[in-house]
């Protein structure tokens, strides 16, 4: 069996996640976002216009949301997916799983 996770020990880390198909497009838009990052530093640094900074802001808190839905939507499709299909504690567990994800990306 695979190894478990300390952070929760239900869940396995040898796991092929739903993601991994679209890996090097996530990994694309977070090192853009981290790009965007680095962009707010130097405008903090350069002291630029404050609404110009709040912008940009904007902009990368956009991009991270946009990161977050589309792990989600595959987290979703697949992982929730396949756990329905199984049944019992695994399915309730992972639907609680998503709901808590959801709940968390709603409230911030």
């Amino acid at each position: 069996m695979g190894t478990t996770n300390s952070v929760d020990p239900g869940r396995r880390d040898d796991v092929n996640h739903g993601y991994i198909s679209a890996k090097d497009l996530f990994l694309k838009r977070l090192k853009r976002i981290e790009g965007q990052s680095r962009g707010l530093q130097r405008m903090v640094e350069e002291e630029k216009y404050c609404i110009d900074i709040l912008t940009q802001i904007s902009a990368m808190t956009k991009a991270l949301q946009a990161v977050a839905m589309g792990l989600l939507e595959d987290h979703l499709s697949h992982c929730v997916v396949d756990a329905a299909v199984t049944g019992g504690p695994e399915s309730d567990a992972k639907i609680r799983e998503a709901a808590d994800a959801i709940r968390r990306l709603v409230n911030s």
